[in-house]
């Protein structure tokens, strides 16, 4: 069963499926801390690079199958134009200010 994106218990997790969703890049980087940082499959990866490959460029969309851990931490039907659709697991750090620092993913 899908949760609809808006919603998603937490903020910042909300908006950044939204943004994803709407192909919204300029709304997707605001969400995140100047310093922010991703994880696919364990391995760091150059933020900027990834979001552009696996999101942007490649039409990358999220429904949600769950939300645990406040909303932080989601399982997902990812797609993308690149890979098709997997399911997709999701963990968000937020900061104090509502931005996210930090997020990973991977299939589940």
């Amino acid at each position: 069963m899908t949760i609809q994106s808006t919603r998603l218990s937490d903020p910042a997790v909300r908006a950044f499926v939204l943004a994803v969703n709407n192909h919204d890049r300029e709304g997707f980087l605001a969400l995140l801390t100047p310093d922010a940082t991703m994880a696919d499959d364990g391995d760091e990866r150059d933020l900027a690079d990834w979001i552009d490959r696996e999101i942007f460029s490649s039409h990358g969309h999220m429904e949600v199958d769950n939300e645990s851990a406040a909303g932080r931490r989601l399982l997902a039907r990812y797609s993308n134009d690149t890979w098709g659709e997997m399911r997709t697991r999701w963990n968000f750090t937020v900061d104090d200010d509502g931005r996210i620092s930090h997020f990973e993913t991977g299939q589940a």
